[in-house]
């Protein structure tokens, strides 16, 4: 008697699992290829970094004055990143060397300020590209940057008060940013003080 054969069952289907995240190194590609910025690995696993002073400077300020700056300046046209409590606006590069000097102009000079500069020699946390999912809690652009367009023109050309567009945009930002920074801390210092539980005396 000849055996019978089974007839081959059909393997089940399996689910579709979502696609993993792009790897670090697809990161680094995209700033490389799209925008021709230049990027640094800092050890496996951890976030692409983006080297400042060469395509763009970053100024860098606490969030809730960054989202006071972008309110009072809706033309902003440059980067925008925020990591966490900072918020990073990206402008041209050489920047950096700029605003000491600006921030004296401005009669800022010697009042403290949370707002510093990334210029040459200095890194940020890279963003996931626009499109692409990150990892909770990490750098996500706001504003993010278009390919093959310069970081340089911060804000658009201001034609009032007999300026005719001739005041600097980066007088304007850093002005707007030394403002904010200064208000929000006050914010934050008085909202300590109301907090603060008053003493008990027997």
């Amino acid at each position: 008697m000849t055996p019978t054969v089974p007839s081959p069952r059909t393997p089940p289907s399996l689910p579709l699992l979502p696609s993993p995240p792009p790897p670090e190194d697809g990161i680094a590609q995209w700033y490389e290829h799209e925008l021709g910025w230049a990027t640094a690995a800092s050890g496996e696993g951890r976030p692409v970094q983006l080297l400042t002073g060469l395509r763009f400077d970053v100024l860098e300020l606490p969030a809730d004055a960054g989202f006071a700056v972008l309110r009072r300046h809706a033309g902003l046209r440059c980067p925008v990143a925020l990591t966490g409590r900072l918020m990073r606006l990206l402008v041209a590069a050489g920047s950096a060397e700029e605003l000491p000097g600006l921030l004296d102009w401005l009669e800022w000079g010697g009042v403290a300020l949370d707002l510093r500069v990334l210029g040459a020699g200095g890194r940020m946390t890279a963003p996931s590209p626009p499109g692409r999912a990150g990892a909770q809690g990490a750098a996500v652009w706001l504003r993010p940057p278009e390919p093959r367009h310069e970081v340089e023109p911060t804000l658009p050309a201001f034609a009032g008060l007999g300026c005719r567009g001739e005041t600097p945009d980066l007088v304007r930002l850093v002005g707007t940013a030394a403002t904010e920074c200064h208000r929000a801390r006050l914010s934050r210092t008085n909202s300590a003080h109301a907090n603060a539980q008053p003493l008990a005396f027997s």
